[in-house]
């Protein structure tokens, strides 16, 4: 089957996989976007049931027809209300309209926000992730600078560039 032919799965990630998905997001940082991350600068990759389950967030996984990971979403909620968009990478193959990988994922975790009761989703990209830019602007997050966070998390400062999301006036729309 070809990728274009079948969508991929979208699964809640499971410890199994967790090798999977460190290897595609590393490739995709680093192979690809040249951002020079590891493994070290982010351990949440190693324990990710504890970083974006546990608290009511949460962390999917696109597989192909195959079962192999070729995407990644998380959730990681901040406060009742606030929560920010991680570890969102889509293998090459996968990528662009009408392979339906990233807008799943993404559906899947908007999905999940509301239900939590999320009203600002948040999410640092790095500033040479253009198509990223670009698919976040689509989908009606608006650029904001650092002061403007209304919480404060942990990100790797790779030149990013800040999103967020009102999901309140999504909603009412």
């Amino acid at each position: 089957m070809h990728a274009a032919t079948t969508p991929p799965r979208i699964a809640m990630f499971q410890d199994s996989f967790t090798d999977e998905v460190v290897g595609l997001i590393l490739h995709i940082q680093n192979d690809e976007s040249k951002v020079g991350i590891s493994i070290d600068d982010q351990p949440e990759l190693l324990d990710i049931n504890r970083y974006f389950i546990a608290n009511g967030g949460g962390f999917w996984i696109a597989l192909d027809p195959q079962g192999h990971v070729v995407g990644t979403i998380a959730l990681q909620i901040e406060t009742p209300t606030v929560a920010v968009l991680k570890k969102f990478f889509v293998a090459a193959a996968w990528r662009g309209a009408g392979m339906g990988c990233a807008s799943r994922l993404y559906e899947t975790l908007l999905a999940h926000a509301r239900l939590k009761g999320i009203e600002t989703i948040l999410l640092d990209t790095p500033s040479v992730s253009t198509r990223s830019h670009a698919f976040y602007r689509r989908q009606g997050f608006q650029q904001i600078a650092a002061d403007e966070l209304p919480v404060k998390y942990a990100y790797p400062d790779r030149d990013s560039l800040l999103f967020r999301l009102e999901l309140a006036r999504d909603q009412k729309r």
